[in-house]
């Protein structure tokens, strides 16, 4: 039997990061299992292997902040793609299809060199795993059971090894069936939506903009990224797109030919960026708001989309993810630091329990916002939609309603802690000028 401070179940970006950050940040001994193999290489098995899964996500400013403090550099990304960073998020367009309702957001009017980042998900997870670590990895394995004690948690592989740990973290995403196991319940609802993703190549360039534009079928999100396309690379006119759509709708435009559904995409997203010239693979998933009702159970926590998975409108979903692997490696450097480097007990109550309860308020307000802009935004009903015209009329022209807009999906809406400036322009770390 193995004894350790903390296992992490689940190897995608999540429990990647949060392994690191425990083991180097806190100095505790992590041990991270995965069921996905490492060295699969694969793509067409559609399983989301961490390092394989090809799904692009916009990070919020305060990500790529946090993930750097974590030793995570995203621009050290540009090593992995022949010396290009990840594009910068610089100005973002909200519309309504059909209807004269607009934002627009620049960085530069809250002092801040960008929005975010946009990454692919194995790059991110490929950098994370090969920055050097100190945790151990047992993979490909599966958990089989969970067994509590007053003072550890027995974790059983599949294999028949035992992890004996003080504190259990499952990283494993929405589809979590350890939860049930520890205790941790789920509340589920279903948008009845399908998220079709793939990339594009454009006519113009991106320009570093951002498109967040709703339709009748739901939110349509292009995102500055340059990929391959039939052997073509994006000189800097590639985006990734999420089409949000009906399943029925889905099923159809997945039977399309490239031309007829580069063809429906024009007709939706319009001209903005010219003609629509290459239309990568593409792959498809359900949308659900699936959130624990508690995230932390007698020494056992849940992180990321084991704790909630949500709609990828406004790409909230990761960003949240990682502010729950900030605020656990804080509560635990807290801990430490209280006993002044004395060894701790990861699981005890008071610390579960401060985690818990510091992450309440985002992830109340992070869902709130999400499910709200769902349900108006994928709603064709008349009043909804004078209404929420008139509501991004008026966010465009209320300078403080659009930085607490910013605030809130940059990530800084709850923010408590200092970053020393490590930019060369100061503005950047001016609290009471920038919007985060």
């Amino acid at each position: 039997m193995k004894s350790v401070d903390v296992v992490v179940v689940g190897g995608g970006i999540v429990g990647t990061v949060l392994a690191k950050g425990l083991s180097e940040q806190v100095g505790l001994k992590v041990t991270l299992v995965d069921a996905a193999d490492p060295k699969d290489v694969d793509t067409q098995k559609g399983n989301f292997n961490p390092f394989t899964d090809t799904r692009v996500i916009a990070l919020a400013r305060r990500t790529v902040n946090e993930l750097a403090q974590l030793g995570i550099n995203v621009d050290s990304l540009s090593k992995q793609l022949h010396g290009e960073a990840p594009p910068n998020i610089h100005h973002i367009e909200v519309s309504d299809k059909g209807h004269i309702g607009l934002v627009d957001l620049y960085c530069n009017d809250y002092h801040i060199d960008a929005f975010g980042q946009v990454v692919s998900l194995s790059a991110l997870t490929h950098l994370a795993a090969n920055m050097g670590n100190h945790y151990d990895t047992i993979a490909p394995a599966s958990v089989h059971t969970v067994s509590r004690f007053q003072h550890h948690t027995d974790v059983l592989l599949e294999n028949g090894e035992v992890l004996q740990t003080k504190l259990l973290v499952l990283a494993d995403g929405g589809r979590s069936a350890l939860a049930d196991q520890v205790g941790i319940t789920k509340d589920i609802v279903t948008y009845q939506q399908t998220a079709v993703v793939f990339n594009v190549h454009t006519q113009l360039p991106h320009n570093n903009k951002a498109y967040e534009r709703f339709t009748e079928s739901g939110p349509l999100a292009f995102l500055p990224f340059d990929s391959e396309i039939n052997a073509v690379k994006a000189t800097a006119n590639g985006f990734s797109v999420v089409w949000t759509v009906s399943a029925e709708d889905a099923a159809h435009l997945l039977s399309l030919g490239e031309t007829e559904f580069a063809d429906k995409l024009q007709a939706a997203f319009g001209y903005r960026q010219g003609k629509i010239l290459r239309i990568s693979q593409k792959a498809s998933y359900p949308l659900a708001l699936t959130r624990a009702d508690q995230v932390a159970v007698h020494r056992s926590v849940v992180v990321g989309n084991a704790a909630q998975a949500l709609h990828p409108i406004a790409g909230q979903g990761f960003n949240l993810g990682l502010r729950d692997i900030i605020t656990l490696v804080d509560v635990l450097k807290d801990a430490k630091r209280s006993v002044q480097g004395a060894q701790i007990d990861a699981g005890a109550f008071a610390i579960t329990n401060a985690y818990a309860a510091m992450r309440q308020s985002d992830r109340d307000k992070t869902i709130r916002l999400t499910d709200t802009l769902v349900r108006t935004f994928s709603n064709g009903y008349l009043p909804t939609v004078i209404g929420r015209n008139m509501a991004l009329l008026t966010l465009n022209m209320l300078p403080n309603a659009k930085k607490a807009f910013v605030r809130q999906t940059t990530g800084y809406a709850e923010y408590k802690k200092h970053y020393p400036d490590t930019s060369q322009n100061s503005n950047e770390s001016r609290e009471n000028n920038a919007a985060c």
